[in-house]
């Protein structure tokens, strides 16, 4: 299992990468597994801001459906366009290619409540 130590991570299985006062947001490698092929992701292109722990679109998977909750709060600057032609690229590369949404935080403070790599893999039972 793939869990790199430089991300934060939610209980929902959410990742997210910072880099100065952006984030990068995603699903993590063990989310992607458990939903088996992933065959579309749907976020709203018009979305423009999300608020920490609220939804922000849904993964569609063969086997199921699950919703995509935001780490933190802030104003949306880019949506991964290539998932819509690509939905794929989130089960093999959940970490790079397959990522979803960049987010300018509003409350940076906000993740201090992220759980770090040791926690997400007790979280997990890895």
């Amino acid at each position: 299992m793939n869990i790199p130590q430089d991300l934060k991570y939610t209980k929902e299985h959410e990742w997210i990468s910072i880099n100065g006062n952006i984030g990068t947001v995603g699903i993590t490698d063990y989310a992607q597994g458990e939903l088996g092929d992933v065959v579309f992701v749907d976020i709203d292109p018009n979305l423009q801001e999300v608020v920490r722990n609220a939804n922000f679109g849904t993964i569609e998977a063969v086997k199921t459906v699950s919703e995509l909750y935001a780490p933190c709060s802030g104003k949306i600057i880019e949506i991964n366009k290539k998932l819509a032609d690509s939905p794929e690229s989130v089960n093999s590369d959940p970490y790079g290619e397959g990522w979803m949404i960049k987010i300018e935080f509003s409350d940076k403070s906000e993740l201090n409540d992220l759980l770090g790599e040791a926690a997400y893999s007790q979280l997990i039972g890895e």
